[in-house]
């Protein structure tokens, strides 16, 4: 292998190592999948338990309601999982076959692209020449370059769409039962604020963990997390408040 397509290689790596199981680009969405579902899952239930909560302050149908959103949420959040990655799949796969009609088509305008694309990068001359002949002597690495580069996309493998889910559902029942097990334990109004805290303090040790493993601040992360979940999670605390049900005389 010589240092052009040494470079084409190292450059996308996505595009010729995607189908490795230990690939760190399928762990990095290993953990968007637990964070997307736990999260959502935390901050839903903490919302409808504290709305019931308000309106009603009866620990057995806050706990009812809970658990009723707990498993509900789950299953539409792995639904929406695997849907979401069958369709970027689906988006994928229409956009490679557009390319390798255009590479058929208008081979020039095409490697003119590729000329342009790293004539940006800073490649001029002669060695910009040998990376576009290089690249566009292969179809298959042709198209995969214009992906990654004219596109901004990585495949999505349909195997995936099931594991997904999966990860996604079993996320979501966990990140909900956390602002649950309190009601199990305390009565209401100390029940709704060990909630509260707890959650947040789960959604901050995420939201730095987050940033720890991909990039950014994991204070400002774990804040930002903490601050929005809770503060979305209180609008249903609002809406169980100004709907309470009436003592009865």
């Amino acid at each position: 292998m010589n240092s052009t397509e040494e470079h084409i290689l190292h450059a996308h790596p996505q595009e010729f190592h995607h189908h490795n199981s230990a690939d760190p680009h399928r762990q990095t969405f290993a953990l968007s999948d637990v964070i997307l579902g736990g999260q959502d899952g935390l901050v839903n239930v903490l919302g409808v338990i504290l709305g019931v909560a308000a309106a009603t302050g009866d620990p057995y149908i806050v706990f009812v309601a809970g658990l009723a959103a707990t498993f509900a949420e789950s299953v539409s959040m792995g639904a929406v999982a695997y849907t979401s990655t069958l369709a970027d799949a689906d988006f994928y796969e229409s956009e490679r076959e557009r390319e390798y009609r255009h590479i058929m088509e208008v081979p020039n305008l095409e490697k003119q692209e590729i000329r342009e694309i790293y004539a940006q990068k800073g490649f001029d001359g002669d060695l910009l020449e040998r990376i576009v002949d290089t690249i566009t002597a292969n179809k298959d690495v042709w198209v995969a370059v214009m992906m990654a580069e004219e596109h901004q996309l990585v495949p999505t493998n349909r195997r995936n769409a099931f594991k997904s889910a999966l990860i996604v559902g079993f996320a979501a029942i966990i990140g909900s039962l956390i602002p649950l097990a309190p009601f199990i334990f305390l009565p209401v109004t100390a029940g709704m604020i060990t909630s509260i805290l707890v959650a947040a303090l789960v959604l901050f040790v995420v939201g730095a963990y987050k940033a720890r493993m991909t990039v950014g601040h994991p204070g400002k992360s774990g804040l930002e997390m903490a601050l929005i979940g809770t503060i979305s999670a209180l609008v249903g605390y609002a809406v169980g408040a100004i709907l309470k049900v009436p003592m009865s005389p």
